[in-house]
């Protein structure tokens, strides 16, 4: 694990600075990101990592944007905290931002909440008035594959390819925000009812990729096909539209990105990871 002094010293005295005076310093997560509970109603986000592809705040920054955007339309989002101006921030070198604090419950969120939630969010961030940069998780995916040797040269070659494919398929879809990441671990059902966070991968993108994001694991590793297939009919229920083939290019464009990641994500997997990665790959393969 990491040494924690310096990255929660950085969000304290960020805080501190802005008038906030930290009473406690709880970890939430503690991971490339660190997510520390400062008051009852602050939280932070640091990012630790500092040899990941990703430096600096421009994720940050979209995030915040689109967040901001999610919020005055009312979507079901976890807000940014009132207390400090949205950054991103800047710190003894890292990059935070701060959120406020939401209370889980413990009850499993409905599949056709997580539909028609989705579908609510996307149709706010439809009138985002920025350009996102389009398909920019598949891009940056690529990248990282021709300039970091992560899997053998055949599984390597496999991952560069369906990705190729699927930036050819993809760029001529109708384009709009994204969450990015919309899997369930970015789903908190709280007290405020069911919420989305963690926009830092935001994007232009069809809407078929946050689709093929929160159903990808229920369909192919867990093969629970009853939940998809009401997270699918509540998302048309609220008046979506999904395109079939455009959801199955997203799918396989997922497992691509997600097996990219696995290695820079998750670097000392236990057994768990280890078998959802070769799920993964033996999926890509048989596409």
């Amino acid at each position: 694990m990491p040494d924690l002094d310096l990255p929660v010293r950085a969000a304290m005295e960020t805080a501190i600075a802005h008038g906030i005076r930290p009473d406690r310093c709880d970890i939430l997560q503690n991971g490339s990101t660190l997510v520390l509970r400062l008051t009852e109603t602050l939280v932070a986000r640091v990012v630790q990592d500092r040899e990941g592809p990703r430096q600096g705040t421009e994720w940050f920054a979209r995030e915040n944007a689109i967040a901001l955007h999610l919020t005055e339309g009312g979507a079901p989002v976890i807000p940014l905290h009132p207390g400090l101006p949205p950054g991103p921030h800047e710190h003894l070198g890292y990059p935070l931002n701060f959120w406020e604090f939401v209370t889980r419950v413990e009850t499993e969120p409905a599949a056709s909440e997580i539909g028609r939630t989705l579908h609510l969010c996307h149709g706010i961030m439809r009138r985002f008035p920025h350009p996102q940069p389009r398909l920019a998780i598949l891009r940056e995916s690529l990248d990282i594959l021709r300039q970091r040797t992560l899997f053998p040269p055949a599984q390597q070659k496999m991952l560069a390819d369906h990705l190729r494919k699927a930036l050819e398929l993809l760029d001529s879809c109708d384009l709009q925000p994204l969450h990015g990441d919309a899997h369930m671990g970015n789903l908190m059902n709280t007290t405020r009812g069911l919420l989305w966070t963690d926009w830092e991968d935001t994007f232009a993108g069809p809407v078929e990729w946050d689709l093929a994001s929160i159903i990808w694991n229920a369909r192919v590793l867990e093969e629970d096909h009853s939940t998809v297939r009401r997270i699918l009919d509540a998302y048309l229920a609220a008046g979506g539209r999904i395109d079939d083939a455009i959801l199955e290019h997203c799918m396989t464009a997922r497992a691509a990105v997600m097996t990219a990641w696995y290695p820079i994500l998750y670097p000392h997997p236990d057994e768990e990871r280890r078998q959802r990665l070769q799920r993964r790959l033996e999926w890509l393969a048989a596409r």
